[in-house]
């Protein structure tokens, strides 16, 4: 059976605004928001604690085990700051956000980051380290990167998105019908 509603990953570094771009387009689209921090202390889907990172170690078969039902169903929007994991045939469309690294150190430092997990993900994000993960587990036509720097930036964004789960939505009913 096909989905009637589109299944987004909203990924990047911590701290670029993954939940709050999520929360919103839930809020505006229906989707359901799937926060993968949350669901994995929900459902038991962790194999430790790095004590070094000061994060809890997730084991992913065991995450994508208890998501798959739901998320195959379609209509959700997935929250994680990693997007690899994923089937592609899961997913619709995969949203890349980035942040320059000056108001990335900002928004690390006043969640009291450690320095080294500060610097690993500033990194990150000054590679690319998210996108290219995007580049090499799919389609290139469905992946978008867009700016995180600043708040308008966040309704401009979840416009472009809603835009984007519309025609998806004209598209399966346009391939229904032939």
């Amino acid at each position: 059976m096909a989905k009637i509603k589109p299944n987004i990953i909203v990924t990047g570094t911590p701290g670029v605004g993954k939940t709050t771009h999520c929360k919103l387009l839930a809020q505006n689209t229906g989707l359901k928001h799937l926060s993968i921090n949350q669901t994995v202390r929900e459902r038991g889907c962790l194999d430790g604690w790095d004590e070094e990172s000061r994060s809890w170690i997730v084991d992913e078969d065991k995450l994508l085990d208890s998501i798959e039902d739901e998320v195959k169903q379609g209509g959700y929007i997935i929250d994680w700051h990693a997007c690899d994991l994923f089937p592609r045939s899961w997913i619709d469309l995969v949203v890349v956000l980035r942040t320059i690294s000056t108001k990335l150190y900002d928004r690390l430092k006043l969640r009291q980051y450690p320095e080294p997990k500060l610097q690993e993900n500033l990194d990150s994000e000054i590679m690319q380290v998210l996108l290219e993960e995007a580049r090499e587990s799919y389609d290139e036509e469905i992946i978008v990167e867009l700016e995180s720097n600043e708040p308008e930036d966040i309704e401009s964004n979840v416009d472009r998105i809603e835009i984007w789960i519309e025609n998806w939505r004209c598209d399966q009913f346009e391939n229904a019908i032939v």
